[in-house]
């Protein structure tokens, strides 16, 4: 697999090694062995416009994910993620910003290994695979999770 990071921002460092890390594991435990991954670290007017332009909704989020093609084994696909909204969530969650647009980098990852996060049940898993591969980074997330909340946009 082979994983792509364009770091578009300043305001964040970006651990570029541990992003690949956790991807390569998520995306190889779902069957994605082959292809290209693109992630990008970029500021809220970014992910914005790229929100208006995808989806419609008028307004930045925290992870955007495009699965361009994904036949197992080969898995083509794009995770777009906001650093500033990293850092404005990680003062509200007490924990750094680094790990706050990792989840993110996780979050949108496991959507494309073909997690959901509509019904109840399936946010259940989704919170519970996030809580897996952060620790499998060595991060431990904080008590209450800070992606797909109500007030934040659905994936």
């Amino acid at each position: 697999m082979n994983i792509e990071i364009a770091n578009q921002q300043s305001a964040l460092a970006v651990d570029e090694d541990r992003i690949r890390r956790v991807a390569t594991a998520i995306l190889g435990d779902a069957g994605y062995h082959e292809g290209d991954l693109s992630v990008a670290v970029v500021d809220d007017p970014t992910i914005h416009e790229l929100n208006v332009r995808h989806l419609a909704h008028d307004y930045p989020t925290d992870v955007l994910s495009f699965a361009l093609t994904d036949e197992p084994p080969r898995l083509e696909g794009e995770v777009i993620v906001s650093a500033d909204t990293a850092i404005e969530n990680a003062a509200d969650y007490g924990w750094p910003p680094e790990n706050e647009l990792l989840l993110y980098v996780v979050h949108g990852v496991l959507h494309l290994a073909g997690h959901r996060d509509k019904a109840d049940d399936e946010v259940a898993a989704m919170r519970a695979a996030e809580t897996q591969y952060l620790r499998l980074a060595g991060v431990e997330p904080p008590a209450t999770p800070t992606t797909a909340a109500p007030e934040v946009a659905p994936r």
